[in-house]
Formats: C-alpha cells, sequence, structure tokens
C-alpha cells in the first residue's frame, strides 16, 4: 500500500495534480465572479439586454464547468497507468448518473425558456417606457441612399446624420425607409430595428448618459452602407436640449416634400450633416404613402 502511494505522489503525479486543481479553480473564479461583470450602459434597454447576456452565460456555466472538469477528472483516472482505479468490467448503466445527465439539463432548459418569454416581452421595441414623468419625444426615421433623415414632427425640423435629445427621457422613433430595406441601431442605447419601405416600425429608447455616441446601419443596403453612420448627442437636461433646437431652427434651410427632398433622397455615399429649420409635419407619411401609391398603380 506504501508503494501505491508513493507512486500516486511522486512528481509527475503531484504536477497533473496540481494542473486540474488549478482548472478548477479557474472555473470556480469565472463562475462566482462573472456577477460582477460590469459593462457600460448607456441606455435603459441595452442595460437590460447586458444583463440578460451575464445570466444566461453564468447558466451556461453550470452544464460547461463540471463537463469540463469532470472530462479532465474521467480522462485522468481511467487511464491505463492509474493503479488505484477500479475495473468493473460487468457495470453498464447507473439510475443516478441517467438522472442527474437529464434532470439539469431540463431544468436549464426551462429556465431559459421563460426567461426568454418574459423578456421578449419585456424588450419588446412596441412597447413604451413609462419610467419616470417625462413626456416622450417623437423622432421619425427614414433610411436613404446612404444616409439618415431624422424629422422632429413637433417641432418642425429635421436633420440629416444627427440625432439629439435629452437624458432621462423616452424616445419614441417611428421608422420608415425611402430605398430598400436597414436597419436602425444605436448600439450603445440597444435594440436595433429594420427599415422597410411603405411601412413603419417601432422603437423606444431612454438614454442614462449624457454623451455623443454612434448609430449606425446593421443591415448591408449597397455601395455606401460602410459610411451609412449618424451622431447621437445627449444633452444633460431640457434647457440643453431647447438650445440645440434653436441652433437648428436659426439655419435658413427648408425641406419639403416634392422639391427638395426629391432632391436629398438621390444615393449620396458622403457623410455630411445638414440641418433643416422647417420641415413639412407630414412628410414622414407622405414618404410612407409613395410605395402604396406605387403598389395601386
Amino acid at each position: 500500500m506504501g508503494i501505491k502511494i508513493m507512486k500516486l505522489f511522486n512528481k509527475y503525479n503531484i504536477f497533473k495534480f496540481l494542473t486540474i486543481f488549478l482548472v478548477f479553480v479557474i472555473s470556480l473564479f469565472i463562475y462566482f465572479f462573472s456577477k460582477n461583470i460590469h459593462v457600460r450602459s448607456v441606455g435603459y434597454i441595452s442595460g437590460i439586454e447586458f444583463q440578460l447576456v451575464l445570466l444566461v452565460f453564468r447558466v451556461m456555466l453550470l452544464v460547461v464547468l463540471p463537463v469540463i472538469f469532470l472530462t479532465i477528472l474521467i480522462v485522468y483516472y481511467y487511464r491505463h497507468s492509474n493503479i488505484l482505479s477500479d475495473y468493473m468490467p460487468d457495470w453498464n448503466h447507473s439510475y443516478s448518473l441517467e438522472l442527474i445527465c437529464w434532470l439539469i439539463p431540463i431544468i436549464i432548459i426551462f429556465f431559459l425558456a421563460n426567461l426568454s418569454w418574459m423578456t421578449t416581452h419585456k424588450l419588446d421595441p412596441n412597447k413604451s417606457l413609462k419610467l419616470n414623468i417625462n413626456k416622450p419625444i417623437i423622432i421619425e426615421v427614414v433610411s436613404l441612399n446612404w444616409r439618415w433623415l431624422f424629422i422632429y414632427p413637433y417641432y418642425k425640423i429635421a436633420t440629416i446624420n444627427e440625432i439629439s435629445f435629452p437624458k432621462n427621457t423616452p424616445i419614441y422613433f417611428k421608422i420608415t425607409s425611402h430605398s430598400i430595406m436597414n436597419s436602425f441601431f444605436i448600439p450603445n442605447l440597444g435594440s436595433q430595428i429594420y427599415t422597410m419601405a411603405g411601412m413603419k416600425t417601432e422603437l423606444n429608447l431612454i438614454a442614462n448618459h449624457s454623451g455623443i455616441y454612434k448609430g449606425i446601419s446593421s443591415n448591408y443596403s449597397g455601395y455606401g452602407f460602410s459610411n451609412m453612420k449618424f451622431n447621437v448627442c445627449v444633452h444633460e437636461n431640457m434647457h440643453d436640449f431647447n438650445n440645440w433646437i434653436k441652433n437648428v431652427k436659426s439655419k435658413n434651410n427648408f425641406l419639403l416634400f416634392k422639391n427638395q427632398f426629391l432632391c436629398l433622397s438621390r444615393n449620396n455615399i458622403q457623410y455630411n450633416i445638414q440641418y433643416f429649420s422647417y420641415v413639412d409635419p407630414l412628410l414622414f407619411y407622405k414618404i410612407k404613402s409613395i410605395f402604396h401609391n406605387a403598389c395601386k398603380k
């Protein structure tokens, strides 16, 4: 027996034990400290999405880490040179192992299914966000080739490749396309939504921190797609936002449907920011109706 113990704890085996122990400690570290992982999120929706990703990650570690650890342990214990392993040629089944192998995955699947059901409804892009008393700001979005047109119907202004709004204020986006299908996405705030000609999609977001962020097109739409970006300016308060509105209104530039917009909607791969001090408040719906009238013809 003493000889077997000496063989078990020789220099080579101690190195193996230390390797297995290190893998086990790292696995525990990843699992127990993953809850302390923080990804900087500036939006209410993106914050919930990041927490959802981390929760699913931790749940999946319940399956992945034991499998990795047991695989290493079984391979090491039942190796040919292990004189301490038991040889059981008649063993063929274990109800306890069968129960563990089926019950744990079933529980995890039911948990993730319930989580997906609840969060899918909670994060529905069409669902309005009533988190405070601030009145929502409506912004109408039109994807062009290859720029973004933003219309503020309440203020009767419009911009190209730039939007602005105060933090902690619900933003209600109405979205359509004047060309092929595209995708409107502000990564820091969360939830991308498709833009489709003749159709209106909706998106509700809230920014929790002020700053300047990037918006992108996340759906390939042609030659100028890679430069189809826009600035997102989140102001500290409503006063700063109103100053931005005054600045836009000070520009002597108008956007009406039959002349300026048709010129504006031509293919353009140049990134530039434009302000329009006055816009037709029904322009968004007129753009959407173009394709309805085309279908009737």
